[in-house]
């Protein structure tokens, strides 16, 4: 099996972010991006997820973080796409429910070649912190726009903001770590009728 490694590089005029990936880790993480909400939410998916990630990001946070929340989305979608390849032998499919005490979430994610999110999160408050948590979906849709996956976000049931972005982070984490995990009965099939995804 090659390595399931990539690193992606996209700069702008309002960004520039490098992302290094393996896909095949055990959740090591470091992250320079001056975001630290999004590193304890990324993190998150590096630990659950099983994904060696590192991730640097120098934005224009002096007008806010939008632009570079987007964008590492953005690109650790491309980072996903590229390490995937042509998605020989991996399960496809991937789900979790995750609680945090009061609050459960659960994700769903197809890694089907098509981009869509289906986004069904309300948070009691505007800012965790110093983070707009809109800006999540933000996050999430450059993700699924550049990675070509099929996510679904359900928060269930509600109670702290962070507890609720805490849970949804996990849980993507998880759901990810199911969809590309290699099934050694299917090592040269991809998954799909289609013969491509």
């Amino acid at each position: 099996m090659n390595p399931r490694i990539a690193q992606v590089e996209r700069n702008t005029l309002e960004t520039r972010i490098k992302i290094d990936i393996n896909l095949d880790g055990n959740g090591t993480a470091s992250f320079t991006t001056g975001i630290p909400f999004l590193d304890h939410m990324v993190d998150q998916v590096a630990r659950h997820g099983l994904i060696d990630l590192q991730i640097i990001a120098d934005g224009d946070l002096q007008i806010d973080a939008h632009h570079s929340v987007e964008d590492i989305g953005i690109t650790l979608g491309q980072a996903f796409a590229k390490a995937l390849g042509d998605k020989k032998g991996i399960y496809r499919y991937g789900h979790a429910y995750v609680p945090l005490d009061e609050s459960l979430s659960r994700v769903v994610v197809d890694f089907s070649g098509r981009p869509g999110l289906f986004y069904q999160v309300e948070f009691p408050r505007a800012v965790i912190g110093s983070f707009d948590v809109d800006l999540f979906r933000e996050f999430f849709q450059g993700f699924v726009n550049h990675a070509g996956v099929s996510l679904h976000i359900d928060n269930l049931k509600a109670g702290n903001a962070h507890h609720i972005a805490e849970t949804i982070f996990k849980a993507f984490g998880r759901a990810v770590r199911m969809a590309i995990s290699l099934d050694s009965r299917m090592t040269d099939i991809i998954p799909s009728t289609k013969g491509s995804l």
